[in-house]
């Protein structure tokens, strides 16, 4: 299939140009001034900005938290991203105490079977010995490169020590390892103050999680990175605190790699108190508006790697399990489907980032590090056709009602949104026409490189 896109303005590294794109079957063949050749399908791109397919480095679909299971599966969830402009979401397998990584991993491929957009899975670890070490070359040999740790909850908390070892090994190996930074013994003792103080609304989740236990554990991970002499990557970074630890480390020569995402742009700790407080409940909090402005600013000098959503959806029903004790509600947030136009309205027409950059944190620079660049994330010859038409002119408010994702709310509801995606073709088919879906169910497996460490 041949599809012709028209008068488009080609978002690129060097810059913003007017110009066509073509492509063939899968791949792009052809961009750049005018391309008049013959097509099954033209697209009049006239006045919209046409970007590498946008990639989400952080969902959580079809997750178990307790007995709860989140509102959204991989079909419903990558429906959503699709809409948005999301081509390809990396999700996290997670490998359960007891479980082998490849026992992890076949699960997460049966999970994602009907997917509408590409994925990858890094793949979340809750043990660290010898059984689980050997199968790591097993996990790079089926293109999972990337792994996950977490500072926080009982059935997935691992040592610092262990968090060393891991950075250490799989630095050997061009692999990275997220982390999930916090102080857990910090957040179990001010939980415990603050019920027994009858503090048990949902703005008490943020108390007891303050900035600085954030920061602890960015502390803790750079050190550990430093001694390692690995890279160290942050997921979902929220605080000003963390940020200037994480510069900190670099300015001493440390690879340093940051996420954040959408919620720590334009949300604030004071939602909290709203009727519906209980969706805004997820870890990290919700911050301060200093803590947005720091993010910002550090996206405007090119500090932040990439955004990622977190997308990790509960039903209010499902949040009602922590109507009179915020730490039983379920955490996370709806979010998979807004990225795009978040990021377009509050930090390009902010005036923080351009075009470009904006491409590099919703695209490139996770196409480069996770193993996919210039496959994905890029607008090649050669590169897979995985294109988003973003409409900046299509102001429209955020409601979870016309969301696609299987959620009854959205942490974004009435946001007011400049410009959102139009059109989005996937693996060469044009799957999202004028915001409508097309076709479904034409997500593949992306079988990733090791890691492309831009800033080792």
């Amino acid at each position: 299939m041949r599809i012709l896109i028209k008068n488009a303005f080609l978002v690129r590294p060097e810059g913003v140009e007017k110009g066509d794109l073509l492509t063939e079957d899968r791949r792009i063949s052809r961009l750049g001034g005018t391309i008049d050749a013959p097509a099954d399908k033209v697209i009049d791109a006239e006045g919209c900005y046409v970007f590498p397919g946008f990639i989400d480095t952080h969902t959580h679909f079809d997750l178990e938290v307790g007995s709860t299971v989140t509102a959204d599966d991989f079909p419903s969830g990558t429906r959503a991203a699709l809409l948005g402009g999301t081509t390809t979401v990396l999700d996290f397998a997670t490998q359960e105490r007891g479980m082998t990584l490849m026992d992890a991993y076949r699960k997460w491929q049966n999970k994602a079977k009907g997917c509408s957009c590409n994925y990858g899975f890094h793949m979340a670890m809750s043990e660290w010995n010898e059984a689980r070490i050997a199968e790591i070359p097993l996990m790079i040999e089926n293109g999972v490169t990337s792994f996950k740790m977490y500072m926080v909850y009982d059935n997935m908390r691992l040592s610092d020590g262990v968090i060393y070892e891991a950075i250490q090994r799989l630095a050997r190996e061009d692999c990275v390892i997220g982390i999930h930074c916090e102080n857990d013994d910090i957040i179990k003792s001010r939980v415990r103050e603050l019920k027994a103080a009858g503090k048990t609304a949902s703005r008490y989740h943020a108390i007891s999680r303050p900035n600085l236990v954030e920061a602890d554990g960015v502390g803790r991970l750079m050190d550990a990175a430093y001694l390692a002499g690995g890279p160290a990557w942050v997921v979902h970074l929220s605080t000003k605190e963390g940020l200037d630890i994480a510069r900190r480390a670099r300015e001493r020569g440390q690879e340093v790699y940051l996420e954040t995402c959408p919620q720590y742009l334009v949300l604030e700790e004071a939602m909290y108190d709203a009727p519906d407080g209980a969706k805004f409940v997820m870890s990290p909090p919700l911050r301060s508006r200093a803590d947005q402005e720091a993010l910002l600013q550090a996206m405007t000098t090119g500090e932040i790697d990439w955004i990622g959503t977190d997308h990790c959806s509960f039903t209010m029903a499902q949040k009602a399990a922590g109507q009179d004790d915020f730490s039983k509600t379920p955490n996370g947030g709806a979010g998979v489907q807004n990225r795009a136009e978040i990021v377009y309205t509050r930090a390009v027409k902010g005036g923080y980032i351009d075009l470009p950059a904006m491409a590099e944190l919703l695209s490139t620079r996770a196409a480069k590090l996770f193993g996919m660049y210039p496959k994905k994330g890029a607008l090649l010859p050669g590169s897979d056709a995985d294109i988003v038409v973003f409409d900046p002119n299509a102001p429209h408010t955020i409601h979870a009602a016309t969301n696609l994702h299987r959620c009854d709310n959205s942490p974004y509801e009435g946001y007011e949104a400049a410009g959102k995606t139009r059109d989005v073709i996937l693996n060469g088919v044009l799957a999202v026409e004028n915001g409508t879906i097309l076709a479904t169910g034409l997500g593949e497996y992306v079988k990733r490189d090791r890691c492309g460490r831009y800033r080792k």
